[in-house]
């Protein structure tokens, strides 16, 4: 019975990789779908079960679905913990949404599983100045609104943040400030 769920499961997650090659990416879905349903949560299915999902996850990405395709690769993940292809895919959809650090994650867990990996080690150089850009506009961002509301409570009194001025040590890159009329 068993057997016959698993070659039934394998037949669906053929039909759905012909589907994926002919482009129709929301009825390979269908057919990973049906594989996973009828792929017996064994261990003897657990391969056919992570590469069903991690398929599902290229068809999303192919959809622009880039959340469900990180969804999908979670749970590639989960059942195959070293499955490379999986974090592959899953940093593609996290860069596709900006989620550099996530992304460089994936990234880095690949080249722990696999040092000679070369997307791994070129996806990285890419995404390094993304992140590091990233970080630079969410402080200035965090910056510009602890001015505003420095401005708000310093304004009840005459003055604004514009009467302090902040000094970057650039040995310890901390900040001194000094009040200046």
């Amino acid at each position: 019975m068993k057997q016959k769920a698993l070659v039934q499961a394998n037949d669906a997650k053929l039909e759905g990789n012909r589907l994926f090659v002919d482009k129709k990416y929301e009825e390979a879905l269908a057919q990973y779908d049906v594989a996973l349903q009828v792929a017996p949560e064994l261990p003897s299915s657990s391969e056919l079960r992570s590469i069903c999902h991690t398929n599902r996850s290229v068809c999303f990405l192919k959809l622009g679905k880039y959340e469900e395709t990180i969804k999908e690769c979670t749970k590639a993940l989960e059942i195959n913990p070293s499955y490379i292809k999986a974090f592959m895919r899953r940093g593609e959809a996290h860069e596709k949404l900006t989620h550099f650090e996530e992304a460089i994650s994936d990234m880095k867990k690949i080249l722990e599983l696999d040092l000679s990996n070369d997307f791994a080690r070129k996806s990285m150089i890419r995404l390094e100045p993304l992140a590091a850009e990233k970080r630079e506009k969410l402080k200035e961002e965090m910056i510009e609104k602890l001015k505003e509301m420095g401005n708000s409570v310093l304004g009840r009194f005459g003055m604004s943040v514009d009467n302090f001025k902040s000094v970057k040590d650039p040995n310890t890159g901390s900040y001194s400030l000094s009040f200046q009329r």
